[in-house]
């Protein structure tokens, strides 16, 4: 599998060659989850419906994670698969949130900010090259935390329905490379 990466690193985030394995290690990890029953039947269920109706990126914005639409996202079965893969990586997979063919949300761990990321590279870059994607580090919403998101495609039959994007703690990874 190919790696598709963003060269714009955070100002104060060192790449070393040992992070940057141990976050590959981490994107083959999401390329499992992407393959997975239950993210592939939830997808191509989404692709059947496509997107919400009048939703668009400045409307989900106003959406409350107590809606039931952010609920649907949050509680489905691939939600719960994610859930749980997360769970397994020790901190750190922070998040992840699972696109169909249009960009629109399929499944997250918690509310993402866009509702349809068509058009952004975390999406189109897995989507329409089959490759997986990193973007750069960033800072976490607390200022605390580097944060590196990588995106890789859900697949059936060898075609890309979807694509997958998950969040890595990179100060995390850091840290554990110290070690």
């Amino acid at each position: 599998m190919g790696l598709v990466v963003s060269l714009a690193w955070g100002a104060d985030f060192q790449m070393t060659p040992d992070i940057q394995e141990k976050i590959t290690q981490h994107v083959f990890l999401a390329s499992g989850w992407a393959a997975s029953k239950p993210v592939v039947d939830a997808v191509l269920a989404q692709n059947e419906k496509g997107p919400i109706p009048g939703m668009d990126n400045p409307k989900w914005k106003t959406v409350p994670e107590s809606d039931a639409i952010v609920q649907g996202f949050l509680k489905n079965d691939a939600a719960k698969f994610l859930t749980d893969e997360l769970a397994k990586t020790d901190g750190i997979c922070t998040g992840a949130f699972l696109n169909a063919v249009q960009g629109e949300k399929v499944a997250f761990t918690e509310k993402t900010g866009s509702y349809i990321h068509k058009g952004a590279a975390k999406f189109d870059a897995p989507f329409t090259t089959g490759k997986a994607w990193q973007g750069p580090a960033e800072l976490d919403d607390s200022g605390q935390v580097y944060e590196i998101q990588v995106s890789v495609p859900a697949l059936a039959e060898g075609k890309a329905i979807g694509a997958l994007v998950v969040e890595i703690n990179a100060t995390r990874v850091a840290e554990r490379v110290k070690k």
